[in-house]
């Protein structure tokens, strides 16, 4: 009976054995196979571009546009950088009058009110001069807002023209008192007409 334990015995471990052996050399087949297929297609395989490149250049080469390497090869234009001037720019300041403004239009009962912003590209005194002359420049743009009519005021070309008269009566204002003008832009912050 001591030699049919042993046997077993025998039996169980070489069984365990043979399955270590198939495994690992399963393991070690499935790393070459990995490793060569790294080596034949993964190793200096060129780009679809790189690809693309080399075809049109074996075309030129048959075609006689391009020098073989027997014929040897020509020197290749360089490129060259091309300055460009800085061009300038600007920091654009942005002034909003603190109250509305509103007026009766012309030929109506209906009155516009609108909030009203300004911009130049001028330094800080463009804006201290229309702080310092507020009042008056109010005068001027409700002047100016009591010459359009309800029809005249009505879409964008509308606004457009109201916008430009009153900076045209705002330089001309600023250039009256303070010797220059210097804004740029008018814009409504709010635009009501009741």
């Amino acid at each position: 009976m001591a030699e049919d334990d042993s046997n077993q015995e025998d039996k169980k471990g070489g069984g365990l054995k043979r399955i270590l052996v198939f495994a690992l050399g399963a393991l070690l087949m499935i790393g070459i196979g990995f490793g060569a297929g790294y080596f034949m297609f993964g190793m200096g395989q060129k780009t679809p571009a790189e690809e693309i490149e080399l075809i049109i250049e074996n075309k030129l080469k048959e075609s006689g546009q391009l020098p073989t390497e027997e014929e040897g090869v020509e020197e290749v234009p360089k490129r060259v950088s091309k300055e460009v001037p800085e061009t300038t720019t600007f920091v654009t300041t942005y002034y909003e009058f603190p109250d509305k403004f509103t007026t009766n239009l012309l030929n109506s009962r209906k009155f516009l009110q609108m909030g009203l912003s300004i911009s130049t590209q001028y330094d800080s005194s463009v804006i201290e001069n229309v702080e310092m002359h507020t009042q008056a420049l109010r005068s001027e743009i409700l002047t100016v807002m009591g010459e359009f009519s309800e029809e005249s005021i009505q879409g964008k070309e509308g606004r457009d023209e109201l916008s430009r008269r009153i900076k045209e009566s705002i330089n001309v204002k600023l250039e009256e008192l303070e010797g220059f003008g210097g804004i740029e832009g008018v814009y409504f912050s709010t635009f009501v007409l009741q």
